[in-house]
């Protein structure tokens, strides 16, 4: 969606690499009014157009497609792409209308761009997921690239939205890493499964003990079907949210 970061440079670059130097690197830029919710922060979302072309310039790519979005969204428009299965827990519940959103958008942007490799990150582990999915379920000639979380030099996983933290919920924003690190810790330590309830309450605490974060939910999962898991070993994923005042940031990793 823009506002481009070292994050989304790393997908640039990944993408450069599969494609060669004789292929094409594309990159779409577009705020998508379809995955925010009726209080969320589409109208204020960062919109950087003239400094993203330019770190795309510097970058190589070979097309940069940034559509307006009556060119996206034409009046009446009333079709939506919808995965019905991996969408329905964890972002998907905090953010019911969100992946709707994203799988139109993205579905959309496939027929538009006819890409032959498409990068996503890891930091948005559901939503590649979803997506992934939905290449299968439709079809779609594509093949779906996970890249690597880029993280700030305190574990921060970068997003657009660090910058609307005050610099105290900055401060307390590593709790999301640290909550990973920590379930890291407890499953290589445990001789056998946990369970996820038992490690829910344990890392809730440590996000309580930030008087700025408020949990939105701490989940653990199969990586590949999203399945939760009632018991938490080695190669489980896991996902949080929290929020900083009105800011909700994400993170995920593999235990």
């Amino acid at each position: 969606m823009g506002n481009l970061h070292e994050g989304h440079l790393s997908l640039i670059r990944k993408a450069r690499a599969l494609a060669g130097e004789g292929g094409l690197v594309l990159v779409t830029i577009f705020v998508n009014k379809t995955q925010f919710g009726p209080h969320e922060d589409f109208k204020k979302y960062p919109r950087t157009l003239k400094a993203d072309l330019a770190h795309c310039r510097q970058l190589g790519v070979d097309i940069v497609f940034a559509p307006e979005d009556n060119a996206m969204y034409l009046d009446g428009h009333s079709t939506y792409v919808a995965e019905e299965r991996l969408a329905k827990q964890m972002e998907g519940a905090s953010r019911p209308t969100h992946f709707r959103g994203v799988t139109t958008v993205v579905a959309k942007l496939f027929n538009l761009t006819q890409p032959d490799i498409a990068v996503f990150g890891a930091k948005d582990w559901q939503q590649s997921a979803i997506i992934s999915q939905m290449v299968d379920d439709l079809n779609y000639p594509i093949r779906i690239v996970i890249a690597p979380t880029v993280r700030e030099r305190d574990g921060l996983a970068m997003s657009s939205r660090n910058r609307y933290l005050k610099p105290a919920e900055r401060a307390e924003a590593t709790v999301l890493i640290e909550c990973i690190r920590l379930a890291k810790r407890l499953v290589r330590d445990s001789q056998a499964p946990l369970s996820a309830q038992t490690l829910k309450r344990r890392l809730g605490k440590q996000i309580a003990s930030r008087h700025l974060a408020k949990l939105d939910y701490i989940e653990f999962f199969s990586p590949r079907t999203l399945e939760p898991a009632k018991r938490v070993g080695r190669g489980t994923h896991m996902a949080l949210a929290v929020f900083f005042g009105k800011t909700r940031l994400i993170d995920n990793g593999r235990l």
